[in-house]
């Protein structure tokens, strides 16, 4: 099993480690820094370093429970040791979007009880799909002032874990519609104090204020109950 760094420290911007396993293109690490796709997350890339010479990270995924570095061009093999290195901009703006739809969520949530059918960050937009009953533009444009207030008061967001058990007994600690929390004996939680709480298992930012503010783009309507909004950040 790869050792999750970025499950503790999401400003880890680069670490050491060891070649595990090489298939192909893909190259296993004994600890990775660096996200995978998933969770409506785009994946993080970067550099593996090998005796100065560099070698470009363009894809990292989750196959047959191994994270997977997608390195076309290297010359790394079983037991090498290498540096990882992020592209820490591209890191920085996930951090700030993914935190930016949390606290999006919890308000949508706060105000209507709607549950989160779906999301996707991405660099220059994301967006959110929410459980509501009808299109109402009003509502929403209030929703998106009220998160960006919350977010300028600088709320500290703080990762920590619980037992499954305590953690499912907290109120609004699964906002998904459609899925369950992972089947593990811990759940990583992400708690933007006084605002929201969920299990969850991406990188964030570690107080609101680095978010900016939220810009509303785009509503669209997908179906019965199911709003999406689009967004970017300022």
């Amino acid at each position: 099993m790869t050792e999750l760094l970025y499950m503790d420290d999401s400003y880890l911007r680069d670490f050491e480690a060891k070649v595990v396993e090489v298939l192909g293109d893909n190259v296993v690490l004994d600890k990775t820094a660096f996200h995978p796709r998933g969770g409506g997350l785009p994946e993080d890339t970067g550099v593996l370093v090998k005796e100065g010479k560099e070698f470009q990270v363009v894809q990292v995924f989750i196959e047959n429970g191994k994270v997977l570095h997608n390195v076309p061009e290297h010359e790394l093999k079983t037991g090498d040791a290498v540096k990882g290195v992020l592209n820490w901009e591209k890191r920085y703006m996930i951090m700030r979007m993914h935190t930016a739809i949390h606290a999006l969520a919890a308000v949508f949530n706060k105000r209507t009880g709607a549950l989160i059918t779906g999301n996707q960050v991405n660099i220059d937009k994301s967006r959110l799909d929410m459980s509501l009953e009808k299109m109402d533009r009003v509502l929403i444009d209030e929703v998106f002032k009220e998160t960006n207030k919350e977010l300028a008061v600088g709320r500290p967001v703080k990762i920590y874990y619980l037992p499954r058990e305590e953690a499912l007994k907290i109120p609004g600690v699964i906002k998904l519609a459609e899925a369950a929390p992972p089947t593990v004996e811990k759940l990583r939680i992400v708690e933007i104090e006084g605002l929201d709480i969920q299990a969850d298992g991406g990188p964030h930012v570690s107080n609101t204020k680095e978010v900016g503010e939220l810009v509303l783009l785009k509503i669209e309507n997908k179906g019965r109950n199911n709003r999406r909004v689009y967004f970017t950040l300022k």
